[in-house]
């Protein structure tokens, strides 16, 4: 079982800035891709960012040049770094990592249980 756990969320004001983490845990053998999604009241869930094993990251043009994707591969985590925050980023911010438990299965997606961002004066 494969556990994926955010933390990072709050309350921040417009331009300010925070940082979410999110870990992978329990009985893997590999963790390929890492992203981070996000859904507003009333929105479906979108993508923000993803990071491959090998580092390779893709930006959603709304977040392109503000926010910045990571990962610790020995760790299992990945980081997602947000400047210059506006109110239309709230949102529930959630975590998604695919990872293998085994080297014979096809690897499998696991969500997290999500952390708020609310970015108001």
């Amino acid at each position: 079982q494969v556990h994926v756990v955010e933390s990072g969320g709050g309350l921040v004001q417009p331009g300010g800035s925070l940082r979410l983490s999110c870990a992978a845990s329990g009985s893997i053998f590999r963790v390929y891709a890492m992203a981070w999604y996000r859904q507003a009241p009333g929105k479906q869930r979108e993508l923000v960012a993803g990071i491959s094993s090998g580092g390779n990251t893709n930006y959603a043009d709304s977040v392109k040049g503000r926010f910045t994707i990571s990962r610790d591969n020995a760790k299992n985590t990945v980081y997602l770094q947000m400047n210059s925050l506006k109110p239309e980023d709230t949102a529930v911010y959630y975590c998604n990592a695919v990872v293998a438990t085994d080297s014979r299965l096809r690897p499998d997606t696991n969500w997290g249980q999500g952390t708020q961002v609310t970015v108001s004066s």
